[in-house]
């Protein structure tokens, strides 16, 4: 899927497949697998909700073991399909927050929109990204100084 959603190639019978067989297998998944399949299905904007909530199951329990960039996909697949979990985002938050020092530029900006867009607090995570941000401004690019932006003024 991620290899198809880099190449902005949908094919709505290919993916229904992949949802299908991803749901089934997911908890054969390594975190690096659910986010990138996350990240894919939103990126072509196609809605597999019974994919999502598998995805977010087994996230939620294995949400220690995401990299940072897993992370931060995770959170924007969910918040760019406009799928609000509270729960994932807990967790999201709490693994963030304790890895924070980890993320680059474009994993803070990415992680703030999205629970901006989803209008999910966590002060604590974005006390963390705000500390971070300010130490690394300058390696922001445009893009994710206006969504940084955004998501502060949102929130």
């Amino acid at each position: 899927a991620w290899a198809f959603a880099t190449l902005n190639i949908s094919d709505p019978r290919l993916f229904d497949a992949i949802a299908c067989a991803s749901e089934q297998r997911i908890g054969d998944f390594k975190p690096q697998d659910l986010s990138n399949t996350a990240w894919a299905f939103a990126k072509l904007d196609l809605r597999a909700p019974g994919l999502f909530d598998a995805i977010a199951r087994e996230s939620k329990q294995r949400v220690g073991s995401f990299e940072p960039q897993g992370l931060a996909n995770t959170a924007w697949a969910f918040a760019t399909l406009n799928i609000s979990d509270p729960r994932l985002f807990d967790a999201i938050a709490c693994a963030s927050e304790q890895r924070i020092g980890d993320f680059k530029p474009q994993d803070l900006s990415n992680t703030a929109w999205a629970f901006a867009k989803l209008d999910l607090r966590a002060p604590g995570l974005f006390d963390a990204i705000a500390r971070e941000s300010k130490q690394r401004v300058g390696s922001f690019e445009p893009q994710g100084l206006a969504n940084t932006a955004w998501a502060f003024a949102t929130l």
